[in-house]
């Protein structure tokens, strides 16, 4: 197969060149197209359904809503766990599927046991399904300030809840957007029992009249000289003055008015959450991507829209800002082995022309790199696959032995061409280059197959493992099988161009590798000499070695420095939120004393969308860090030691 894929490469030369140079153009844009984020798809297909049920103790929700809804989940096709968490006044029910199954068929289901199982829920309990949301869902949190002193807190989260949020849920690829802080707007009626006394009006009467309050109804249509006219009662208002002389009853002729009987007014309904920027109140508004959308050009996206709403904020408003970016992680990570790949390719070429001591062998070599990455880059597409870590990390690996097969089979052809042309009858150049690089290929074959099953064993890894290190694999063995089929065509091509026109072929060693057998024939004499030495130490140091593993500090993975932390201050269940948020108010201010810290938010409690139970003694900061001399370690010291004061 490689005689016949060598000699036909050799015949259309042209084509040979012009798949390649169109294969690194198409590469190259399709590399630019691609997703990029810090790990692979980790998205098990998982259902979210969540549950408001009034204010419900944990206990009741559990008995009454999530026991029966996450027994109806049970025996579904395809199920491998359902989770469930209680809280006050929330149940929270995650229904997780086998990998490669589809989400939305899997939704369909659900939808469909839920409406079995409604019956069996108190009035007024209804089950939702969560949106699709990814693992690594929260890629953005903008803090909109709330400095009641400036503005009301009810304006800000009107803004947050009416205008900023339906923007940002129209973007393609957002799959929820979760405000907290603030004050939400509600009409509060405080009844006065003593007028209602007074002036006899039973409670039903008022539920009746509230209930009819603020909807439009239909009187039918009026038919008159041919024409027709939709009569339609018009009961929708917002204005508090319309609440406020809503009639109640009347009494001898005299219309009570809820007014006389009630103190109606807005007022902020009552929070479970609050939010807070730099240690003054704010509306923190949490954005979530869908499975498959791309992080950073998703940001890019929401930045743009923010940037759009900023030209017309409301009197009063601070402008917003961004809290945290998943992306400026993502971007910093995949930098730091995008650099490491670079920084390694230069050190392959700085080596192959110290070894090779000839720029036209190392420039033919060489070529073997950004074909195999870019043709890599091809498969990444057609698979679906996308720009991270992982999947660079195995090009990184990889890009030593990218050049191995062809530098093997280029020193081999220059080899040969100086032995043909000293011959007493030259054979065409085209057969002594074929016939070289034959000549090395059962070798470069064995050493490429031998390394692929290495890597096997990476594509039987179950579960996250598995989604986590196939990429790596994947990346690793394509790059290297794609430079082994270079080595066969594009090189030999080159060879052919490059090689025989070269003034003179030095296919002797350069003064390094001079050097190095010099050394090493040294070396090999004097381990022949001690041989029982050399592999008894060598058994000792495998045993040693051997041994220590089990004192390794063992993670799933390293520790990440994203230039933000995360602190949690966590109070006694039953703390109130008002006492929760100020001590958590407190500890935001210690922590913007120390010097690296730029911008702190926090969110107290949960938002009235969130899927996390979490209770109003919960606070999580979010902290954002600048360069410093000092280490993270040093920096999360001296917050630790800042937060002890704290009752």
């Amino acid at each position: 197969m490689f005689d016949y894929i060598i000699h036909a490469a050799l015949k259309q030369r042209m084509i040979v060149l012009g798949i390649s140079l169109l294969m690194i153009i198409y590469g190259a844009i399709t590399l630019r197209q691609m997703p990029v984020d810090v790990f692979p798809d980790l998205n098990k297909p998982t259902v979210t359904l969540m549950t408001e049920a009034g204010g419900m103790a944990p206990e009741e929700v559990e008995q009454l809503v999530t026991f029966p809804v996450e027994s109806s989940m049970n025996g579904m096709p395809g199920v491998t766990r359902i989770r469930s968490v209680s809280g006050i006044g929330l149940s929270i029910i995650y229904v997780e599927f086998d990998w490669g199954s589809d989400i939305y068929r899997n939704r369909q289901q659900i939808a469909e046991r839920l409406n079995l199982v409604r019956e069996a829920l108190p009035p007024g309990i209804v089950p939702q399904l969560g949106p699709l949301s990814s693992i690594m869902g929260e890629i953005l949190l903008i803090a909109l300030p709330a400095d009641p002193d400036k503005i009301s807190p009810m304006v800000v989260r009107e803004y947050a809840d009416w205008v900023v949020r339906p923007r940002l849920l129209t973007i393609p690829g957002v799959a929820q957007v979760i405000p907290i802080g603030g004050e939400v707007r509600q009409y509060r009626i405080e009844i006065k029992p003593a007028q209602l006394q007074a002036l006899g009006i039973e409670r039903e009467k008022l539920e009746t009249a509230l209930k009819d309050f603020g909807a439009n109804t239909s009187g039918g249509f009026l038919e008159a000289q041919g024409r027709e006219w939709l009569i339609r009662q018009i009961g929708r208002s917002s204005r508090i003055e319309d609440l406020q002389n809503l009639v109640v009853t009347v009494k001898n002729g005299q219309s009570i008015l809820l007014k006389q009987v009630a103190d109606v007014k807005f007022a902020p309904a009552i929070k479970r959450g609050e939010g807070s920027y730099k240690g003054k109140p704010a509306v923190i508004l949490s954005v979530q991507k869908q499975p498959a959308a791309d992080s950073v050009k998703l940001t890019r996206e929401v930045e743009k829209a923010m940037a759009e709403l900023g030209k017309s904020l409301p009197k009063g408003f601070d402008a917003p800002s961004f809290l945290f970016k998943q992306a400026d992680f993502i971007e910093h990570s995949v930098n730091n082995v995008e650099e490491a790949l670079r920084d390694g390719a230069i050190l392959v070429a700085v080596i192959l022309f110290m070894f090779l001591l000839n720029v036209r062998t190392t420039l033919i070599s060489l070529m073997a790199i950004p074909v195999s990455l870019l043709a890599t880059a091809l498969v990444f597409h057609y698979f679906g696959l996308s720009i991270n870590t992982m999947t660079l990390g195995g090009l990184a690996i990889a890009i030593g032995e990218l050049v191995d097969d062809a530098v093997v089979g280029v020193e081999n052809v220059l080899r040969r061409l100086k032995l043909n042309r000293t011959a007493d009858s030259p054979l065409p150049v085209a057969e002594v280059i074929a016939a070289a690089t034959l000549e090395v290929r059962s070798a470069i074959v064995y050493a490429t197959v031998i390394i692929v099953l290495v890597f096997v064993p990476l594509f039987v890894l179950p579960g996250i493992e598995g989604r986590l290190f196939s990429p790596l694999g994947i990346a690793y063995i394509v790059s290297i099988l794609a430079s082994m089929i270079v080595s066969v065509t594009l090189t030999p091509v080159m060879a052919y161009y490059l090689l025989p026109r070269m003034k003179q072929h030095h296919a002797g060693d350069s003064p390094l590798v001079i050097w190095l057998k010099r050394w090493d024939a040294k070396l090999l004499h004097w381990s022949f000499g001690h041989a029982r030495s050399l592999l008894a130490g060598a058994v000792a140091l495998v045993i040693i070695v051997a041994a220590s593993v089990s004192f390794f500090p063992r993670s799933f993975l390293p520790p990440f420095n994203e230039g933000t932390l995360t602190v949690n201050v966590l109070l006694n269940p039953g703390t109130s939120l008002a006492e929760s948020n100020s001590i958590a108010t407190l500890a935001e201010q210690l922590v913007m004393q120390v010097p690296e810290v730029t911008q702190v938010g926090r969110r107290t409690g949960r938002a009235e969308l969130d899927e996390h139970a979490e209770g109003v003694h919960y606070t999580e900061m979010d902290v954002d860090l600048k360069a410093s001399e000092r280490n993270r370690e040093q920096i999360i010291a001296d917050i630790r030691q800042r937060l002890a004061s704290l009752p």
